[in-house]
């Protein structure tokens, strides 16, 4: 049977002791100094029994030894393991306990029940004496042998408690040393005039936890002092890190601070050069060509305002050192101006494409034409017939862009019309393209 030290960590609550426990000095002297001996049968008689009576006691002892070392072995798992394996266990180790009990009473039953140095003790009662202790001998055997069965099977249970017995101090331990770092690195921070104060209250926070990691597992129990352990590390290390980032942090606030008030101003100027190119889209083409972005202007001025008044409240709370609010009006800055940005570029990109493809349309019409004919090769490679799914899109595709040609042939046509039509063409076209590619990878 597999013995373990008694774990030095647990204060734990002991299984009953059985009744053998209180066992003394039962009957186990070996005779009385003023006993007469007698020759014969009779004395050959009392000398087995006594050795019958030697062996159960023996038998007895080496049970008791047993069961003593197995519940060390119980307590170990129950310290740590709660799962339905577990309590099996502990109940089947119970059951065997009360097997014990009854088999230990029924040895000292059949000890006291002879006492082997009277003087006439006859031939039939050593006989019978030795009969009973032998008989419960056996019971003790028996019960030592299922015991040692019983303990056997304990092998994996036993190895993964006390694989975890093994990890609690130095899991205490490593907590206690990352909350001294943490508190280390806060100190450093407000040092260096950083206040922190919500990662000084999140630490402080971790204190109770620290107590109870103190009053040890006997008084919280293994799992939940291991799991607490674990807790307080990754809290402390949590707060450790952003502690010796925090410098880092609001280094990289001011940065933005600056680049965002430089942006700003400079959508702000380019803003004021949106009205001469509408200016200049109103006098070369159709109102379909500019009528969207007529309200760019004022739209930006008010983003750029907008964003102006809440770079104000970044610097407040960046001086307030609320770090989270001032990142939080950051990102919103950054959305507000990369908004703006892509609506001003958005009129000077729309006067470029419409003189170039006013200048010659032919390109962006073989540009479309090469993206339909790439993809009704692609659809008929390997095969004789196109697949219908394939083909209705690119068909519909070719029937749209000649409508988009034709519609060119007015006095004043939409360039703009145009040039979003040839773009939804070639989506299309590109949108078979990935379907036909992601069904031949899959093997379809």
């Amino acid at each position: 049977m597999r013995r373990s030290r008694r774990p030095s960590v647990l204060g734990l609550m002991l299984l009953p002791v059985p009744l053998l426990a209180v066992v003394g000095a039962l009957s186990f002297a070996g005779g009385s100094g003023g006993r007469r001996w007698f020759g014969g049968r009779g004395e050959s008689q009392r000398a087995e029994a006594q050795a019958a009576k030697d062996a159960a006691a023996a038998a007895f002892y080496e049970l008791d030894t047993a069961q003593r070392d197995l519940r060390i072995s119980i307590e170990t798992i129950t310290a740590v393991d709660d799962s339905p394996a577990a309590r099996r266990t502990v109940a089947d180790f119970s059951a065997l306990g009360q097997r014990i009990d009854q088999v230990s009473r029924d040895y000292i039953t059949a000890v006291d029940a002879h006492d082997l140095d009277r003087d006439d003790l006859d031939a039939a009662t050593a006989s019978r004496a030795r009969a009973d202790l032998t008989s419960a001998k056996d019971a003790l055997e028996r019960t030592k042998a299922d015991l040692d069965r019983f303990a056997q099977g304990l092998g994996a249970l036993l190895e993964q408690a006390e694989t975890r017995l093994a990890r609690l101090a130095p899991a205490v331990e490593r907590a206690r040393q990352a909350l001294l770092a943490a508190s280390n690195a806060l100190d450093a921070v407000r040092a260096s005039g950083l206040r922190a104060d919500d990662l000084a209250a999140r630490l402080a926070a971790l204190s109770p936890e620290l107590t109870k990691l103190n009053q040890g597992a006997g008084q919280h129990g293994v799992q939940e002092t291991l799991r607490r352990a674990d807790d307080v590390l990754r809290g402390a290390e949590a707060v450790r890190g952003e502690a010796e980032r925090l410098p880092e942090r609001a280094a990289e606030i001011d940065k933005r601070l600056v680049s965002l008030r430089t942006r700003a101003q400079a959508i702000t100027t380019r803003t004021a050069g949106v009205e001469p190119i509408l200016s200049e889209l109103r006098r070369r083409y159709t109102a379909a060509c500019w009528q969207d972005l007529q309200q760019v202007p004022a739209q930006a001025a008010r983003d750029v305002a907008q964003a102006e008044e809440k770079l104000k409240e970044a610097q407040t709370a960046r001086e307030e050192q609320r770090w989270p609010d001032a990142t939080a009006l950051l990102a919103t800055v950054r959305a507000l101006l990369n908004s703006t940005d892509e609506a001003v570029s958005a009129a000077g990109d729309r006067l470029r494409r419409l003189d170039e493809v006013s200048f010659d349309q032919q390109k962006e019409i073989e540009r479309t034409r090469f993206a339909i004919r790439d993809a009704q090769r692609l659809a008929m490679a390997g095969r004789s017939t196109p697949d219908p799914r394939h083909a209705r899109p690119l068909d519909d595709a070719v029937e749209r862009l000649e409508r988009a040609i034709t519609g060119l042939e007015g006095r004043h046509p939409d360039w703009w019309h145009f040039l979003s039509e040839t773009e939804a063409v070639r989506q299309t076209a590109a949108r078979v393209v990935q379907g036909i590619r992601e069904e031949r990878g899959s093997g379809h």
